[in-house]
């Protein structure tokens, strides 16, 4: 009898979901509850690797470009990310799950280089990978980046958690008539310029036909069902 092959995924978490009511910086017990939940779905057999932002240490914006150069005001992200990574990694192994952080910016006695062959490896052994450095670029967004770590360890799926249930026609806070999408095409998403992922990434999902599910992680047990492959929020495919 052949094994069934496990399910591996990418979860992208934005920065700014582990903030939590403080709205900047890390909230622990947000964090502590997100742990919690990958704990559960990892303990289900799903292989796992996370992409993490920085935009709740660090976001460059106008302001921040009179001061200092636009690539610069990246690499700091950059850094931010790595923060939130280590971060993720105590409160995972404290729920009991073993993790490595790889950077996409080298950094040894922090976090193991990216290496896309040792990361496939530390997930067979069952292991989760957190990315942190996001692509090692400027002008890449850590969206482009949990796509391409997907495509590099040839996960089924990326999944988005956000704090909002799914892709609508506009902001639902501002727009309380707006409509919520439980499918959509990547064509659509870019022909209606909806707020998803930036162009880049969806182009490149598009390309490689890779879908994304995004997904309320704020309410409870939401993010343990849809690693777990629960319909959940809006999914994008072809």
């Amino acid at each position: 009898m052949t094994e069934q092959k496990k399910r591996r995924i990418v979860l992208k978490i934005s920065g700014e979901a582990l903030a939590g009511e403080q709205g900047h910086g890390i909230h622990f017990p947000t964090l502590e509850k997100v742990s919690g939940q990958i704990a559960d779905a990892h303990a289900s057999g799903v292989e796992l690797a996370i992409v993490v932002g920085g935009g709740n240490i660090w976001r460059g914006g106008r302001t921040v470009a009179k001061f200092i150069e636009e690539p610069t005001a990246h690499y700091m992200g950059m850094l931010a990310t790595v923060i939130n990574a280590l971060a993720f990694q105590g409160t995972l192994e404290q729920a009991g799950v073993d993790t490595r952080v790889q950077s996409a910016i080298h950094m040894e006695e922090l976090a193991e280089a990216y290496i896309r062959r040792r990361a496939i490896r530390h997930i067979e052994k069952g292991r989760v990978v957190i990315f942190a450095g996001g692509t090692g670029n400027p002008f890449f967004t850590t969206d482009t980046a949990a796509v391409l770590r997907a495509l590099e360890i040839e996960a089924e799926m990326v999944y988005k958690a956000t704090k909002v249930d799914g892709v609508y026609s506009a902001d639902p806070v501002t727009h309380p008539d707006a409509v919520r999408y439980s499918e959509l095409t990547y064509q659509e998403v870019l022909q209606k310029g909806l707020r998803v992922m930036d162009s880049t990434a969806i182009s490149l999902c598009m390309e490689k036909r890779l879908p994304i599910v995004v997904f309320d992680m704020t309410q409870p047990g939401t993010i343990a069902r849809a690693l777990k492959g629960e319909a959940v929020g809006t999914t994008i495919r072809d």
